[in-house]
This record gives structure tokens, C-alpha cells and sequence, in this order.
């Protein structure tokens, strides 16, 4: 079963760049793409939007290496530094190049890798009420995390935050997760993320 969530739109958008929330002492506000307030990782694997459109949200799980947390590699990974001999659970990733805009450490730290405004490599072949492509329309954030390893409580509060902010800022639609957009080929965000305790906090 998928896990939507309807947004409303508002009018007001240009005032919502300007929006800022208090997330553990720190100012979170969107400009220019930019999430101000996160620690930025430049990354190469980017591109423009076809469209310019953004009205998705597609949440991830990812764990380099699976269960392991805190590492370089999740950053190694995004920006093709990962030296894919120092695990073998990294061997099917030689030559991958993939993105996402956001990863969510264990202990709430956002880290942005690519601009909103740019097509982040994250959701893959996917295809989401009647489109296909969806990294066209769609913003990635990560969750460091696995499909059965509950997710942190500071997880959650900076989702929750990042979330408002994004709704506010651009045209979003709805938040899935990745194994919504491409079931036949991923299980993340998996059941140790709980939708109805998200929904709850928003």
C-alpha cells in the first residue's frame, strides 16, 4: 500500500522563501534552493529540471554499509569518491552516480547535497500517477537509517520541519516513499519509518 499525503497549496509562496524554523538552536529557511541552516556538500550528480517543476516529496533509507551509521561513505557515495574496495557490500555500487538533495543524519544533523532547484539522481526508474521520471518533478531526502531499524525521534523533528518548509516554498503535492514510486524495485523508507507517527507531528 502506498503512503500519501495530501498538501494544501497556497498563494503565498514568495513569503514562504522567507520562512524560518528553530530546529535544535538553528534557523532553517529556504533560498534560492538552498536550505540556509544545513550543512552544504556540493555534488556533481545533478542536472536541470525538464520542467522546473517541483510537487513531490520521495523519502529514502540508506546505510553505508547496511546498519552502519555515522560513516564517510553516504557522502563518498553522492559526490563518486566511495572507494568501492573498502566493503563488499559496496561492489555493486562501482560506477553508480546518484544523488539526493537532502540526507538526515541519526542525530538530526540535514546535510543538502544538491540544490532544490536542480534534479537530484535519487528515485531512479519510477513512475508515480501516470508519469514516469520521477527525479524530474521530485525532491530526495534521506534518511540514514534501514527498512528495520526504527528511525530517531531527532529524525522525525527534522523531517517535520524540513516538510513545513518545503510545503510552503514550492507547489508539493504529495510525500511518498521510494518504494512507492518503484515497488518492483525498492522497500525504502521500509516499516521502521512510521507514517501515522509523521502524519501525527505535522
Amino acid at each position: 500500500m502506498g503512503h500519501w499525503h495530501k498538501l494544501s497549496t497556497g498563494s503565498d509562496i514568495a513569503c514562504a522563501l522567507s520562512l524560518d524554523l528553530a530546529l535544535d538552536g538553528f534557523a532553517l529557511k529556504i533560498d534560492n534552493g538552498i536550505l540556509v541552516g544545513a550543512t552544504q556538500v556540493p555534488c556533481e550528480n545533478k542536472d536541470e529540471r525538464p520542467l522546473g517543476e517541483i510537487s513531490l516529496i520521495i523519502l529514502h533509507g540508506i546505510s553505508l554499509p547496511e546498519g552502519n551509521f555515522g560513516g564517510p561513505y553516504i557522502k563518498d557515495l553522492f559526490c563518486n569518491t566511495l572507494d568501492c574496495k573498502e566493503h563488499p557490500d559496496f561492489v555493486d555500487l562501482n560506477g553508480l552516480r546518484v544523488s539526493s538533495h537532502l540526507v538526515i543524519r541519526r542525530d538530526g544533523e540535514i546535510v543538502q547535497f544538491v540544490s532544490f532547484l536542480d534534479r537530484a539522481w535519487h528515485a531512479g526508474p519510477s513512475f508515480y500517477r501516470g508519469r514516469t521520471d520521477c527525479n524530474d518533478f521530485s525532491i530526495g531526502i534521506e534518511l540514514e537509517g534501514t527498512d528495520y531499524i526504527p528511525y530517531t525521534d531527532s529524525q522525525y523533528e527534522a523531517l517535520v520541519h524540513i516538510y513545513s518548509l518545503l510545503r510552503q516554498s514550492y507547489s508539493i503535492e504529495n510525500i511518498v516513499g521510494h518504494s512507492d514510486v518503484a515497488p518492483e524495485r525498492k522497500t525504502d523508507p521500509g516499516h521502521s519509518f512510521l507514517w501515522s507517527r509523521f502524519r501525527a507531528m505535522i
